[in-house]
């Protein structure tokens, strides 16, 4: 994991997401189809995320993951957590929380709840009005293929 490897918000759920991503009604719509699910989708940034988060592009990854433990810490946060791929750009996810430990000793907390995916979530861009797929991973890309958004 490098510096400039992008994050995500990940929420319980898409009642908050717009303290931290600018949202149109045909994107909510969007968002509200396929989430919780295995996509992260890119939005244009509030002025509320920190800079570490939205790098150089004013942008910012959404995420809500089908998924009982990041859904159950997110809520009783009362917040989004921000997350990234467990990885080396250019190299296949560490999926198992004990490799990602070894790998990253710098992290004070890895969480336990089992395997993730081998397959990264697909990175879905709708900053631009139409859906643009950055990385195809465990969702499916061809739902994008014509855009779902008008």
């Amino acid at each position: 994991m490098t510096r400039d490897q992008p994050l995500a918000f990940v929420y319980p759920d898409l009642g908050d997401i717009a303290r931290y991503a600018i949202v149109e009604n045909n994107q909510y719509r969007l968002l509200r189809r396929l989430l919780p699910g295995p996509y992260t989708f890119i939005l244009e940034a509030t002025r509320e995320v920190p800079k570490l988060v939205v790098m150089k592009r004013k942008q910012v990854g959404i995420r809500v993951p089908d998924h009982p433990v990041p859904q159950a810490l997110t809520k009783q946060l009362g917040r989004p957590i921000v997350s990234t791929t467990a990885g080396w750009h250019g190299q296949p996810a560490f999926v198992d929380p004990h490799e990602i430990a070894h790998a990253f000793p710098q992290l004070a907390l890895v969480l336990d709840a089992g395997e993730g995916g081998e397959v990264p979530t697909t990175v879905v861009d709708i900053t631009e009005g139409v859906a643009k797929v950055i990385r195809e991973g465990a969702g499916d890309p061809d739902l994008f293929r014509p855009s779902l958004i008008p």
